[in-house]
């Protein structure tokens, strides 16, 4: 009995014991076959990019068609639709972000999280494939908006070593808001609570953002705000990589905030995901 009890422990023991690179392999693995599953979920369903798509292009052909001769929103000497079209572009994927963790809640009451957080898969290997499937998903639509872009002749520079730049910027700012919900759910017990504490982040964070106007046409309180919101600093580097605009930033310093903020809120969502079973 006692050399059963000792071999128990060893095997319990075994994990901890495992090195740096083997932890990243079964990671890496792991990030693989979450993301690989929420993957599945949008080839089962591509309409939802299209009907996800609706908004954005909303928002680029009618309120930036309506506000294009607007003087104060053209000091930048771009054409209007030209400079909100990144913004829009970070907009659509911050809203397929935010949501995201309602599926989490959906999860939780269908039993499928029970049965996922019993795997031997590491908790910040779930969360990063669930960020990932949420990134990929972001990648997708900004590609059909990027087409509309071109078929509208919008004054994009596309130069292929910066439109990837920009999809990657992209992608680490949708997973960083992705890792962002999904420690919303696991606070959060019902999804309408869910839906309205999600309404209540994402316009906010888009309004007080460099994504519909300049910084500098802002007043005083809501320059400040802008200053530490990350989505200002995806816009900007979106921004300087697709169209050429810059102003009072550095794309290094966009992709170092975004980058600060995907793996805070990763740490944080990972420590927190096991108590949405509760």
């Amino acid at each position: 009995m006692s050399a059963q009890v000792a071999g128990s422990r060893a095997g319990w023991a075994e994990p901890r014991r495992r090195s740096p690179r083997a932890r990243a392999a079964r990671l890496a693995e792991g990030t693989f076959v979450i993301g690989r599953a929420e993957l599945q979920k949008l080839r089962h369903d591509p309409l939802d990019l299209f009907t996800r798509a609706a908004q954005p292009l909303l928002w680029l052909f009618v309120f930036g068609t309506a506000l294009r001769h607007t003087r104060s929103l053209t000091a930048s000497g771009y054409d209007y639709r030209t400079y909100i079209a990144p913004g829009v572009m970070a907009q659509a994927a911050l809203f397929i972000a935010i949501f995201f963790g309602l599926a989490i809640i959906w999860e939780r009451d269908l039993g499928q999280l029970q049965r996922l957080l019993a795997t031997p898969l590491p908790r910040s290997a779930i969360v990063l494939g669930k960020a990932a499937g949420a990134a990929v998903r972001a990648i997708a639509q900004a590609l059909l908006l990027l087409a509309v872009v071109a078929v509208a002749r919008i004054g994009f520079r596309w130069r292929l070593d910066e439109v990837l730049g920009a999809l990657a910027l992209l992608a680490l700012g949708t997973a960083a808001f992705a890792c962002l919900s999904m420690l919303l759910a696991s606070l959060l017990r019902t999804r309408e609570r869910f839906m309205g504490l999600g309404q209540l982040i994402v316009m906010p964070l888009f309004f007080a953002s460099s994504a519909l106007y300049p910084i500098s046409i802002m007043p005083t309180w809501l320059r400040v705000i802008a200053r530490v919101n990350p989505l200002t600093y995806e816009v900007h580097g979106l921004r300087e990589l697709l169209i050429g605009y810059s102003v009072g930033g550095a794309l290094w310093l966009d992709f170092t905030v975004v980058t600060a903020f995907f793996v805070a809120f990763l740490l944080a969502a990972a420590r927190a995901y096991p108590h949405t079973i509760l």
